[in-house]
């Protein structure tokens, strides 16, 4: 556990039951801090209460926990949101500590090849995972610098944003410029004592991976079925016999390093980028 007491975190994209942004909300929060939720819906399951509650669960877990929370509804893709985003938990908690870019787009009409992917389905994929980065990025800087006490930004990145892949090509665009993006961050902001760091996942057992096996796939499941489908154990129990640790990640093996990058703990590091894939990338 690390000491995070009273740091205000803001965590994008948090509201997916299954989901990496939920489980670092809930980590930062163990670990200390207040956490601001963020999602372009609040309850996606609002007409049928025996379902996920959304972002509004996550906070109601945080606050169980004892700490504040608040949940903003913001697209990341829209400038004007996220200041508005940023403005509103200045308003609430009065300071930003950290952030944690973590919202991405959903798998879908991007997954194809190169020469039938659509303007349409590649703009959506750069302005989720790369524009949005930048524009919460530039809003809780400003903020940061004014405020003068430093920070932490955590970027999420892919283990397919280090290499490219077939039918991935706009995702591994995306994810290739976040890296960048955070190295030139991090060297403008170091002087302001404002360490930027980006995370690079591998498989993770979440609901991305259903998705993406909708969109890649002529398999008759959905993904909102395929996680709790024999489909999903048999398709995991494939994955990890490739990865040297002998595992899938959970979203928490993510949270964890988040944690740490949020942390007094790593106050010496800056534009990283840390593979999180059990072992399967080695440099």
């Amino acid at each position: 556990m690390y000491n995070l007491n009273e740091k205000v975190a803001i965590v994008t994209g948090a509201g997916g039951e299954h989901g990496i942004g939920r489980a670092i909300a809930n980590r930062l929060a163990r670990d200390g801090a207040n956490v601001v939720i963020t999602d372009i819906v609040n309850d996606p399951n609002r007409h049928n209460p025996e379902r996920w509650g959304g972002a509004s669960a996550v906070v109601r877990e945080i606050e169980e926990k004892g700490r504040r929370s608040m949940c903003v509804l913001a697209d990341v893709c829209d400038a004007n949101q996220v200041d508005s985003m940023v403005g509103k938990v200045l308003d609430r908690f009065g300071r930003i500590d950290i952030l944690v870019n973590n919202a991405a787009s959903r798998p879908g009409s991007d997954r194809v090849p190169v020469v039938e992917l659509e303007v349409t389905a590649w703009d959506e994929v750069q302005n989720v995972n790369l524009k949005g980065t930048f524009l919460c990025c530039r809003g809780v800087s400003r903020h940061m610098i004014e405020r003068g006490e430093g920070g932490k930004i955590i970027n999420m990145s892919s283990i397919m944003g280090r290499h490219g892949r077939a039918r991935f090509a706009a995702y591994c665009a995306s994810k290739f410029g976040v890296r960048g993006f955070t190295q030139s961050l991090a060297q403008e902001l170091a002087p302001h004592h404002i360490n930027v760091n980006a995370i690079c996942p591998g498989i993770v057992d979440t609901e991305r991976v259903g998705y993406q096996r909708e969109a890649m796939s002529s398999e008759d499941i959905s993904a909102e079925t395929w996680h709790t489908s024999e489909n999903r154990q048999s398709y995991i129990q494939e994955r990890a016999r490739n990865i040297p640790l002998g595992w899938v990640a959970q979203p928490s093996d993510i949270a964890s390093v988040v944690a740490f990058l949020a942390s007094p703990q790593s106050d010496y590091l800056t534009g990283l980028s840390i593979d999180i894939d059990g072992g399967s990338r080695m440099n």
